[in-house]
């Protein structure tokens, strides 16, 4: 649970070490539509998280060690206040690692670091529909190639956290947030754990 206001605690210096193991929470309806400590209005469906220990901005790849399910969020409030809680996620975010109905898990979040420098991967930006983030490489060449039967402009981008690597899966980019979301509504029966995003 959130204190508020939020938006007034001092800005913290970000951790030594690019990985933190603890329990993850989320917190969802009670607060979705008020304002987060950088100033946005919180949306629970985003893919975003509460730290009292990660700056503002951060963002991080949260991986579930019960299941190994993975998601990329942003930072942008503050929280738990619950001692012993590492990190608050989006209700988007809990579902997608499988932490909606126990409540609470325990995670590993790592700081991610830039893309790698390849120009392609640089050069894309907009809206795109990421269907899963994997820790190995070859669970997301195989998701991949799965989906390029159907689509022409399915990529693996690949994201480092110290030195862990994260290779997530994604299609587009789509010009309009309309756009990619039709892809995402085509793609939503193959049960993946799809979300838009935009960069």
């Amino acid at each position: 649970m959130l204190a508020s206001p939020r938006a007034q605690l001092p800005t913290v210096p970000p951790p030594q070490s690019p990985s933190r193991v603890g329990i993850a929470s989320w917190y969802g309806p009670g607060f979705n539509g008020r304002r987060t400590a950088n100033g946005e209005i919180y949306d629970q469906e985003d893919l975003t998280a509460a730290s009292t220990v990660l700056p503002l901005g951060t963002r991080v790849m949260v991986t579930n060690l019960d299941n190994a399910r993975s998601v990329e969020v942003r930072i942008n409030d503050r929280g738990p206040f619950v001692k012993g809680r590492e990190i608050d996620l989006s209700h988007r975010a809990a579902q997608i690692l499988g932490i909606v109905r126990p409540g609470t898990a325990r995670v590993r979040v790592d700081v991610l670091g830039a893309l790698p420098s390849d120009r392609l991967t640089q050069a894309r930006s907009g809206y795109f529909v990421q269907v899963g983030s994997f820790s190995r490489h070859a669970n997301a060449q195989r998701l991949r190639k799965r989906l390029a039967t159907s689509y022409t402009d399915v990529h693996v981008d690949e994201v480092h956290a110290g030195k862990r690597r994260f290779y997530r899966v994604r299609m587009g980019s789509f010009a309009t947030h309309d756009q990619a979301h039709r892809r995402a509504i085509q793609t939503a029966s193959l049960g993946l754990p799809i979300v838009v995003v935009k960069e």
